[in-house]
């Protein structure tokens, strides 16, 4: 009975500290990983809710950028960190609902290795040309493209991203041939179009919109089902001539497995709060972006639903990675 009353104690005093390191999360700098370099929209997605949820909970975010292999090297640090808070993920359409399909073997599960926590943006993605392409309208780049098969180049954002297969998508549909290279991330790809290493790319809007602004890059058309606050000279893709064509850009924060339910509810609270507020939804209008929140539940049937929507588009277009 004495060792069963000090297993008793042992017991209640690790459920104590537990359910009071949970109360009292985060007490520690959490950390925010991303699968793109700086500059593109997660990246500043990132930092601007890592400045609010500082203000708001105490403690820093440190956000790390671990681009490369089509954002998998982030997925699997997150997929293999600690469930304790303390390591996120800010996710998007192509960490997800794209790689899921598109590559044949992944060193963890899209779905079962994850914890969603909260939805926070939807965001188009802009048609971009260098000026000295001859093509001031989607028409005429496709006219152009189907004069010229296989001699235009285009970026993206890396095999498979959201950008590359967003272009597989248009060629699909315009019947056109252009040549894929393929960079780390959407700012590398849209100073490539600076450079005049390629004539076209779609990007994201934050490394997009200043340059068409400058008149250093031609805008052709947005992804999604309207024209964009930010700029809305800027035609849809369907209004620019390929009906049906629509690609959106969806961001999130995601954990490992097993994220305790207190820690996701917190931070999908204070997460709605950063959402809600006036200074951060002025900062998406900037971006072209429209706030969203969700959730975990409600995340969690959106990641499913995107993996079988994008899974079909990716194996419509043949796109796959070894």
């Amino acid at each position: 009975m004495k060792w069963t009353r000090i297993g008793v104690a042992v017991l209640a005093a690790g459920l104590f500290q537990a359910a009071h390191a949970q109360t009292d999360y985060p007490g520690k700098p959490i950390r925010m990983v991303l699968g793109f370099p700086p500059g593109g929209i997660s990246d500043v997605l990132a930092r601007a809710i890592g400045a609010k949820m500082y203000s708001a909970m105490g403690q820093q975010v440190l956000v790390d950028n671990r681009a490369g292999a089509g954002t998998t090297i982030a997925s699997d640090i997150v997929a293999k960190a600690p469930a304790d808070g303390y390591t996120l993920f800010m996710q998007d359409i192509t960490t997800h609902a794209i790689n899921a399909s598109l590559y044949r073997k992944l060193p963890y599960d899209s779905i079962r290795d994850f914890t969603p926590v909260a939805l926070v943006a939807t965001t188009p993605l802009m048609l971009l040309v260098h000026p000295s392409l001859p093509a001031r309208s989607l028409k005429e780049l496709i006219a152009l493209a189907k004069s010229k098969p296989g001699q235009i180049v285009y970026a993206s954002s890396g095999n498979g991203t959201i950008l590359h297969l967003s272009m597989e998508r248009l060629k699909s549909m315009a019947g056109i041939d252009m040549v894929h290279v393929p960079y780390k991330g959407s700012a590398p790809a849209v100073q490539a179009l600076l450079g005049g290493e390629v004539a076209v790319s779609f990007s994201t809007m934050p490394p997009a919109l200043p340059n068409v602004k400058a008149g250093k890059l031609r805008a052709l058309g947005v992804t999604t089902a309207r024209r964009v606050a930010a700029a809305p000279a800027v035609p849809t893709i369907n209004e620019a001539g390929l009906k049906d064509y629509e690609m959106v850009l969806y961001s999130g924060v995601i954990g490992p497995a097993g994220l305790p339910r207190d820690i996701v509810g917190k931070l999908n609270a204070e997460l709605a709060k950063i959402v809600n507020s006036a200074d951060f939804r002025q900062t998406l209008s900037t971006l072209g972006a429209d706030p969203v929140t969700a959730t975990p539940e409600q995340f969690a049937t959106h990641l499913r639903s995107d993996i079988e929507k994008l899974g079909a588009i990716v194996r419509a277009v043949g796109a796959h990675v070894d």
